[in-house]
């Protein structure tokens, strides 16, 4: 399915709504979809500041996104950032969609990738519910972040090698500031066995997990 999906070297966006979601959620993908040739566009739409450890630089998270994107072979210039306030996205949707609205014209994606629709995070519902609104008519992959989600049912899977698995917690290592924080979902231990539980139900090593919104090939 990977390969089908990839056929004719394919323009993919993801959809971050804060600076690491999209590594924590689809790192391994956007690592295999690279070397498969596709070309991958990262979009976040929030810096967290109001989520630094005391004393960072307002803009600490800017730099380590963009560190993690180089790590997972992003080009830089297909990466797009935005700074709405975290917790608030639903007080700018209309502008939120606008700026959707713009990047659908701009990279004309074949391939959406955005948080699962039970992802209950009030920024990453957002993000979704106007992706659904922006591109009706793109093939839509929801990703997995277990801790914000209570009932997800995957239908895909993307399978990682330990090379894709080790590319995206290097990219995780780059968030030194959400480390300090003690964030148990960055942890090694903790990408691991889920990549671990996700590839057993496919018959891989690893793996990551997807919801299936809408394919169009």
């Amino acid at each position: 399915m990977m390969d089908a999906l990839l056929d004719g070297n394919r323009r993919v966006l993801i959809l971050s709504p804060h600076t690491d979601d999209a590594e924590l959620g689809c790192g391994g993908s956007i690592a295999r979809l690279i070397a498969h040739g596709a070309e991958v566009w990262v979009a976040t739409f929030s810096l967290a500041k109001e989520s630094l450890p005391p004393g960072s630089a307002p803009d600490r998270l800017h730099g380590e996104f963009l560190c993690a994107m180089q790590t997972l072979g992003v080009d830089v210039h297909r990466t797009f950032v935005h700074d709405y306030p975290v917790r608030r996205f639903s007080l700018q949707r209309q502008e939120i969609l606008d700026e959707l609205v713009a990047l659908r014209q701009k990279i004309m994606p074949d391939i959406v990738f955005v948080p699962s629709s039970t992802d209950v995070h009030q920024d990453h519902q957002v993000i979704h519910n106007e992706a659904l609104r922006t591109f009706k008519d793109n093939t839509l992959w929801g990703y997995e972040l277990p801790w914000n989600s209570w009932k997800f049912t995957p239908q895909a899977f993307v399978v990682l090698t330990p090379e894709l698995l080790d590319r995206k917690c290097a990219a995780l290592n780059a968030y030194k500031s959400q480390f300090e924080l003690k964030r148990p979902y960055f942890s090694k231990e903790f990408v691991h066995s889920l990549a671990q539980v996700r590839g057993m139900q496919v018959r891989a090593q690893f793996a990551e997990a997807f919801e299936v919104l809408r394919v169009t090939w």
